[in-house]
């Protein structure tokens, strides 16, 4: 409801990602962003970023906004553990900028991963090599261990409220 109140638009936020073997799927999240936030085209987000509501800079800070992923999960677009989903804008742009960017859909693309629990945030086509490099590695060494190692680190993200943008 203070997503509502906060600004105007809905409180669910919809947006187009890419999958497990480039199929396309909706991704849900709740609204952090002033309504037509891109209505100049796709940006990544930025340190304090103008775009994100007060209460946005909130849900971000305690991951609640990422709480409708779940929803995801149970269509089996998504899992709990594995590389975050890009938007198909940048994979297509990725894909001829980064070699082997493609092999990172092998696996569905989870709410927390490898790569966002050990380098943080990355941004753009710098960051994406990093994650891809880490995204590699989760695949390569996909088992309970590094799911394991993974829940944890991401629980005391969430306890120490750190990472968000």
């Amino acid at each position: 409801l203070l997503v509502s109140f906060s600004s105007r638009g809905g409180i669910l936020f919809r947006q187009n990602r890419v999958g497990k073997h480039g199929k396309t799927f909706v991704l849900y999240k709740i609204r952090t962003m002033y309504a037509n936030s891109e209505a100049d085209g796709p940006r990544f987000t930025a340190h304090k970023d103008e775009r994100v509501t007060t209460i946005g800079r909130y849900l971000r800070r305690t991951r609640l906004d990422e709480w409708p992923q779940f929803f995801n999960v149970l269509l089996g677009d998504m899992s709990i553990i594995g590389p975050r989903p890009e938007r198909p804008e940048w994979v297509e742009q990725f894909q001829i900028d980064i070699p082997f960017y493609e092999a990172r859909h092998v696996v569905r693309p989870g709410i927390t991963g490898w790569a966002q629990v050990t380098s943080g945030y990355g941004v753009g086509r710098d960051g994406a090599r990093v994650k891809l490099n880490l995204d590699l590695y989760y695949i390569r060494h996909l088992g309970f261990s590094i799911d394991l190692i993974v829940m944890y680190r991401t629980l005391a993200t969430l306890v120490q409220g750190t990472g968000a943008r």
